[in-house]
């Protein structure tokens, strides 16, 4: 099963039970779906939880029961249609229009005056046109409908809901969309769907541990490449003073540094100054071989 799929499976284990709830939901699903007009309406899923729901979800918000219904078996998409004038005169009316008389949908927001019914709607409109790709993957929700202005007044009412969706467009379609994690766990769980948000926020954070981890090792891998570099530096300067000079004719300190050096070719420099005898301070040793380095140098020169 996708995550979408899981996704609308959760939320449809939400009971219609209040009444304007349940108009509310299915006002986002028929704007949302594929074809709400005077003639018929037709809603098309591939989620089972979804196609089980729906017809309870009608018959609680209108009182009425689908003209078609996909089998009980097989698999695959099914398709739910009304096509009966009367109920389809009833069904407009339950959003104020009128069947004879519209020209293009508008969401009433008369109908979703209370907080429970507008996230009612927003759940109808997901199960009905909306998608989600798998966190693990990628961040991206989006909600796609047919009616250009039942879009833009869908996205004033996420602005009220406290989302700031992006908009564009796809075919015939107006979408909706986010592409943050917290923004999308937030948006499921206000429309009833708290362990989806929950897998979100967990893939969220796995994945910044390992983005954490993967940026640690390659700093750790490139200051130890910084180290190789310094200290072969460092021996090839050592080793031009000792050919033209030998070591002995180096200042102690010096001669102490370049010895250290060559005993321990891979070693960082807060780990020669540990080695030191007696001990000195990083800064102190790396003085030092900066002075050998410089002396080479002038040798060359």
């Amino acid at each position: 099963m996708s995550f979408a799929s899981q996704a609308k499976a959760e939320l449809c284990q939400a009971r219609p039970d209040k009444k304007c709830c349940a108009l509310a939901e299915s006002y986002g699903v028929l704007l949302y779906c594929h074809s709400f007009s005077p003639r018929e309406i037709r809603i098309i899923t591939a989620s089972p939880a979804f196609a089980e729901r729906l017809p309870r979800l009608f018959k609680r918000a209108f009182g009425l029961s689908f003209d078609m219904l996909p089998p009980a078996e097989g698999a695959g998409k099914k398709s739910f249609a009304v096509t009966d004038r009367e109920k389809l005169r009833q069904i407009f009316e339950a959003f104020g229009a009128e069947i004879d008389s519209t020209v293009s949908h508008h969401v009433n927001f008369g109908v979703l005056e209370e907080d429970c019914c507008r996230a009612s709607f927003v759940r109808g409109a997901f199960l009905a046109g909306g998608s989600v790709t798998d966190p693990e993957k990628r961040y991206h929700l989006e909600l796609a409908t047919p009616h250009h202005s039942v879009s833009r007044e869908t996205a004033s009412l996420l602005l009220d809901m406290g989302f700031e969706p992006k908009s564009s467009q796809r075919g015939g379609n107006a979408l909706l969309y986010f592409k943050k994690g917290d923004t999308i766990a937030d948006f499921f769980t206000s429309i009833g769907a708290p362990v989806t948000a929950m897998h979100i926020m967990t893939a969220k954070v796995d994945k910044e541990m390992r983005n954490t981890v993967t940026r640690q090792i390659n700093c750790d891998s490139a200051n130890a490449d910084k180290t190789v570099a310094a200290a072969q530096e460092q021996l090839e300067a050592i080793r031009r003073l000792a050919r033209a000079w030998g070591l002995d004719a180096l200042p102690e300190p010096l001669k102490d540094a370049a010895l250290l050096r060559i005993t321990n070719p891979a070693a960082s420099l807060a780990d020669l100054a540990v080695l030191s005898c007696p001990p000195v301070t990083k800064s102190c040793l790396s003085h030092r071989l900066k002075k050998i380095m410089a002396l080479a140098e002038k040798l060359e020169e």
